[in-house]
């Protein structure tokens, strides 16, 4: 479970550091702007890497036993999840209202998965994003102001088709990559 930790702590804390203006700042200062991103990309992607190790050799100890509800209510949202996800990078209707449709998106998929999911492993993974999520949902809402752009309705197509494109290629594809039969 160390291994686990381990990569969520330098995940999420490597992106929690961008909050905090002056630690950014003073990082990119010492770094340059290209050190900087190199630094926060190695770190993300050993984070990465160990959260994959970590959720590999976890060992199954059930915490709670799941609603039999969750996974239906999953299986529902978690498309919506996926689908902000991919309006985050658009310049659709999607992403103008909702400011922050990524850290929307990772709240749902990590909320939904922490309800559906009762083991040790999944408590830490899920639990861990969801509160991320939720921090940078806050942070974002009351610390940035929006960002303007002229909103291209085609976007929003792309992002729901997009969306719905890759919840239908994780549907058959969860058992192989991650072990867990969804229907």
């Amino acid at each position: 479970m160390q291994i686990l930790q381990i990569g969520l702590a330098l995940f999420i804390g490597v992106h929690l550091l961008p909050m905090i203006a002056p630690v950014k700042a003073g990082l990119q200062a010492k770094l340059g702007l290209s050190g900087y991103k190199a630094v926060f990309s190695v770190i993300s992607l050993a984070g990465f890497a160990l959260i994959i190790w970590g959720m590999i050799v976890a060992p199954n100890v059930p915490v709670f036993e799941p609603p039999v509800w969750a996974k239906h209510l999953a299986f529902l949202l978690v498309p919506i999840a996926l689908i902000l996800l991919a309006a985050a990078n658009m310049k659709g209707r999607i992403r103008a209202k909702l400011r922050h449709p990524m850290m929307l998106g990772i709240f749902i998929w990590a909320g939904m998965h922490f309800i559906a999911n009762g083991d040790l492993a999944s408590f830490w993974l899920f639990g861990s994003f969801f509160v991320y999520a939720l921090v940078s949902l806050m942070a974002g809402f009351f610390g940035s102001s929006q960002v303007e752009f002229k909103v291209n309705p085609k976007h929003d197509f792309m992002a729901i088709i997009g969306g719905l494109v890759i919840s239908l290629v994780f549907v058959f594809l969860h058992p192989v990559l991650f072990g867990v039969q969804l229907f």
